[in-house]
């Protein structure tokens, strides 16, 4: 794991000169290329192109169960054009969507795997997350549309191994991303912040400025439980002085009742005892934080850099009012170019459908189509495969284009605590996080709680 952290950063680095570059002016064989990357996709393609049918002409429906709820976004966007677009060329089938958001698809597919009815197509997070689903032979291997029409190498060099085990490729990710910290200058400037903060003391100074302003400081959804696990690890990143400390507990060299976690938990509590967060942040689920952001109505959004087209395409983002930044260093630690990194959520086909060849077949379609569709959205932010094209000349916002300059910045990172850890210790995790956002915890006891956890599940 150790190995691909640091390939990932580089990984994050590399993809973004391509985009950078570009939006610089620099790519002289792009410059009359504005509105479609000249990207290494290849064209979608499928056995029934150009208005055929795949699986012998037979009327098959194909459930694609998928985390994008919000119909605002340019993500529900492109998936809505490639569904129309590939049902039209391929008459005989129906994609239905199931639409959920991520904390209730993880749960869904919990329970369906359990009974062995995994949808045709479904999402999930790499590494640890995905591992019990291969385990129990519940995924289909998809090595054989990566070798089709080049797709594999459409794909960031390394990307694909957070998906992968024993040779073969399980699921397909939507996404590549570091977290950030979004915020609105407008409100910043309402309550007297002339700019960003560097460091976690300054960042509770402007929770508080924001909070006597009648601001809401920091948005997050936080029933869906993930949302606060995100922003704590980038405490802990800072806290532990630089990546790995989730690997140093797998590798015997620290537990969780380590200074760095326990510094990590009070400086957490230091954000909610400030008033960082919305009323009820733990009834709010993640769309509709997202929304309080993205409304004007909460000064700072610390999320991954996935949001940057919605955040677009928001009122706060039509207005000019959003930038980002990056998480602050904490009581002097860290490093604010390691960043939380982002494998994104990926598509998954079934081993057990009854329709795996027009399955697989539409998913070609999909990640094939997938960079020209996200680059035309301007949503190319984040994405996981190669693309090219002069960002300013397409109408990328200021904001886009910085956030690609942060992707430049990156040196090192960790994933997620669910990303990393096993399922069951995992949940203690989120469980437990969630918990400091109604109640002040001993930080020794969170501590102790994480580190039960881990020795009853490792």
């Amino acid at each position: 794991m150790a190995n691909k952290l640091k390939m990932l950063s580089v990984v994050a680095a590399a993809s973004v000169l391509t985009l950078s570059l570009a939006a610089c002016g620099k790519d002289s064989n792009n410059t009359n290329n504005a509105a479609s990357p000249a990207g290494t996709a290849p064209a979608a393609s499928s056995p029934a192109a150009n208005g055929g049918e795949v699986n012998n002409g037979e009327k098959v429906t194909i459930t694609f169960q998928n985390i994008y709820a919000d119909e605002t976004t340019p993500t529900a966007n492109g998936l809505k054009q490639v569904v129309e677009a590939y049902t039209k060329e391929h008459p005989n089938v129906t994609i239905e969507l199931d639409t959920l958001n991520t904390d209730q698809q993880k749960q869904k597919l919990k329970t369906q795997a359990a009974a062995k009815t995994i949808p045709d197509i479904t999402m999930v997070n790499p590494a640890a997350q995905m591992q019990p689903f291969v385990e129990a032979g519940l995924f289909a291997p998809l090595n054989d549309i990566l070798d089709k029409d080049g797709l594999k190498d459409t794909y960031q060099a390394g990307l694909l191994d957070y998906y992968s085990f024993n040779g073969n490729v399980y699921a397909l990710p939507d996404g590549n991303n570091i977290e950030v910290v979004y915020y609105n200058k407008d409100l910043f400037a309402q309550a007297g912040i002339s700019a960003p903060p560097t460091t976690f003391d300054e960042l509770i100074e402007d929770v508080k400025k924001l909070k006597d302003k009648g601001i809401t400081p920091i948005a997050i959804g936080e029933k869906d439980t993930w949302t606060g696990s995100f922003l704590f690890m980038n405490i802990l990143l800072r806290t532990n002085g630089g990546p790995g400390f989730l690997q140093d507990v797998l590798d015997g060299k620290k537990t969780f009742e380590d200074p760095a976690f326990v510094e990590a938990v009070d400086a957490f509590q230091k954000l909610v005892e400030a008033g960082a967060f919305p009323e009820g942040a733990t009834s709010i689920d993640a769309n509709a934080g997202a929304n309080l952001f993205k409304s004007g109505k909460a000064a700072m959004f610390i999320i991954g850099s996935w949001e940057t087209g919605a955040i677009d395409g928001s009122t706060v983002g039509q207005a000019g009012n959003a930038a980002a930044f990056q998480f602050p260093t904490v009581n002097g630690k860290g490093d604010p170019n390691q960043f939380m990194l982002a494998p994104g959520t990926a598509f998954a086909v079934s081993a057990n459908s009854k329709n795996l060849e027009v399955a697989k077949d539409f998913l070609h379609y999909m990640t094939s189509s997938w960079p020209q569709i996200q680059f035309d959205l301007k949503n190319a932010v984040g994405q996981p495969q190669l693309m090219k094209g002069d960002l300013k000349a397409a109408g990328y916002s200021d904001l886009a284009i910085s956030v690609l300059d942060l992707f430049s910045k990156v040196n090192g990172g960790d994933l997620a605590f669910d990303n990393t850890m096993k399922p069951a210790i995992a949940q203690v995790h989120l469980t437990s996080l969630q918990n400091l956002f109604v109640q002040k915890v001993e930080s020794a006891s969170v501590a102790k709680e994480h580190q039960a956890a881990y020795d009853a599940n490792k």
